[in-house]
C-alpha cells in the first residue's frame, strides 16, 4: 500500500513540473569512441541540471573559477535559462585552501538572490581532468 502511495506521489510531482518526460540535448556531449557519456545539460518539465564544469588549462583559481562559471553561463543560455535562474550549486575544490580565492570570484555571479551552494574539498585523485574546480547546477526555465 505505502508504495503504491509512493508511485502515485511521484507521478502527482511529475505532473506539477509539466512535462514529466525529460529532454535531453545534445549540448556539448562528451563521447568515447562515439557513445555518449554524459550531456551538456538535461531537461525536466521547467527544471534543467547542468553537467559538472572544469577548467582543463594552466593558471590559478581565479581564472579556473572565472572560466568554470563562463562555462555555466553558456550551458544555461543554451538550454534556454540563466544565472539568475539557478537555484543550486555544487562546486568541487581540488584543495580546500583555494576556498577564499574561489569564493571571491564566485561572488555576485549570479545576480542578487544566489542561488544554495554546496562546496565540497575533493579527497584523494583531486577534480578530473586537472581542473582546481569543478561546479554544477540545478536552474529552471
Amino acid at each position: 500500500m505505502a508504495l503504491v502511495a509512493g508511485v502515485a506521489g511521484v507521478g502527482l510531482s511529475a505532473k506539477a513540473m509539466g512535462n514529466p518526460t525529460a529532454e535531453k540535448e545534445s549540448g556539448n556531449i562528451a563521447y568515447d569512441q562515439e557513445i555518449p557519456l554524459f550531456s551538456g545539460h538535461t531537461k525536466l518539465g521547467n527544471m534543467v541540471f547542468i553537467a559538472g564544469k572544469g577548467a582543463h588549462f594552466a593558471g590559478d583559481i581565479v581564472a579556473h573559477t572565472d572560466h568554470v562559471l563562463k562555462e555555466l553561463e553558456k550551458e544555461l543560455l543554451l538550454a534556454g535559462s540563466s544565472m539568475e535562474k539557478v537555484l543550486k550549486v555544487t562546486v568541487y575544490l581540488n584543495d580546500i585552501a583555494d576556498y577564499k580565492a574561489m569564493n571571491d570570484t564566485y561572488k555576485g555571479r549570479f545576480g542578487k538572490n544566489p542561488p544554495v551552494r554546496s562546496t565540497i574539498a575533493v579527497a584523494k585523485g583531486g577534480v578530473p581532468g586537472d581542473s582546481l574546480v569543478e561546479m554544477d547546477c540545478i536552474a529552471y526555465i
